[in-house]
């Protein structure tokens, strides 16, 4: 009698592991979709990606929109200081279409001001409308303070920070030429510029405002030199050192953010200072015009003894509030716009936006009661 053999043979082996894996893997989706929910399924890949993008466009939302927001809401500083600067873009740049070109004997010669809607603020001596003067003027005044400002603080700041971060040879070469203008008279410099130059280039607003501010970066390259020479030592620039990262990106991604909150208030101070110094050019008649500014009317004014007639020191007083009121809020803005540029006033207000954490309500309530 014969006996079978009941050692496996090579195809029940064979089947069996192919059991045990299809068993495997069903046990492995079964245990994937009971504690993961399915998130290995192609559908829950694509959600995690659109909720991961989703959060990243709420912190970007969160860092530039809310908190720079925030921040100026709670500050009667910004507020202020916002309004005013506003109010004067407007007039430069909608103002020209409502209200009209002024022209002689358009009104009354020396009408008071705010006795009629038709002229508000009065007239000059011979009928031109002093509201349409001042909206006119303030399109020319603001293209020079925005080219004037820009090359200041970006000659400076470049000037600046690359003879502070490389040292050496290119720190002394930088520094030297810094102090040649530094040392430059600037007014008279301008001046003498403005002698020099026809009235084709002088008659461009943003030509001025650089001719303005030709040696008026000086300063601000020394203080942000003075700057970089401690930010160059932080761990973080050495960290990017190391990694092979290009001065050109260590500088001015790395290192000059750090800076903004003094950038931004020379911002604001070399637009005040354009101002001035193009009101004052206008005024001795340095500066050749076509149309009526600033600078020119009260030109005019005093020459008609207008600051000793009370009948007409409106026409005196409306161009010089018209420059008090812009240097105000300039200034204004710039002190509230050193706490938007502030890391730690930033994170504290990013932070009200992260609810969702359900972290952050209290510490949200807090600001709110201290007024941050």
């Amino acid at each position: 009698m014969t006996r079978h053999s009941e050692t496996p043979t090579d195809d029940d082996e064979r089947m069996d592991f192919e059991d045990a894996i299809v068993s495997d893997s069903e046990a492995s989706a079964d245990e994937r979709i009971e504690t993961d929910g399915g998130v290995g399924t192609p559908f829950e890949v694509v959600s995690e990606y659109e909720e991961t993008r989703r959060d990243r466009y709420r912190k970007l939302y969160d860092a530039y929109v809310h908190a720079p927001i925030s921040i100026i809401w709670r500050d009667w500083r910004a507020r202020i200081g916002f309004t005013i600067v506003a109010i004067y873009l407007l007039m430069g740049t909608v103002g020209p279409l409502f209200v009209e070109p002024t022209s002689v004997t358009e009104g009354p010669a020396l009408a008071a001001p705010f006795e009629t809607m038709e002229y508000p603020l009065g007239t000059d001596n011979q009928g031109r409308d002093l509201l349409s003067q001042t909206v006119h003027s303030t399109s020319t005044i603001l293209k020079m303070v925005l080219s004037g400002a820009v090359f200041t603080v970006g000659i400076g700041t470049i000037i600046g920070s690359i003879a502070g971060y490389k040292g050496g040879m290119t720190d002394t070469v930088l520094s030297s030429i810094t102090d040649v203008f530094i040392n430059i008279p600037g007014f008279p410099l301008v001046m003498v510029l403005g002698l020099m130059f026809d009235d084709q280039i002088l008659g461009n607003p943003f030509a001025i405002g650089v001719l303005l501010s030709i040696a008026s970066w000086g300063g601000l390259a020394r203080a942000i030199r003075s700057q970089m020479l401690t930010l160059r030592e932080e761990s973080f620039v050495e960290a990017s050192q190391a990694m092979g990262i290009g001065t050109s990106t260590i500088v001015f991604k790395e290192i000059v953010p750090h800076l903004m909150p003094f950038v931004v208030i020379n911002l604001t101070n070399a637009g005040r200072k354009v101002i001035f110094e193009a009101v004052a050019l206008y005024y001795l008649g340095i500066l050749p015009f076509q149309d009526l500014n600033w600078g020119s009317i009260l030109n005019q004014a005093y020459g008609a003894n207008a600051h000793a007639r009370p009948d007409a020191i409106h026409w005196f007083l409306v161009p010089m509030f018209a420059i008090v009121f812009i240097s105000v809020g300039l200034t204004l803005l710039g002190q509230s716009l050193d706490r938007v540029f502030n890391p730690r006033v930033r994170a504290r207000h990013e932070k009200t936006t992260a609810d969702v954490e359900g972290d952050g309500d209290g510490e949200t309530q807090t600001q709110d009661a201290m007024g941050v």
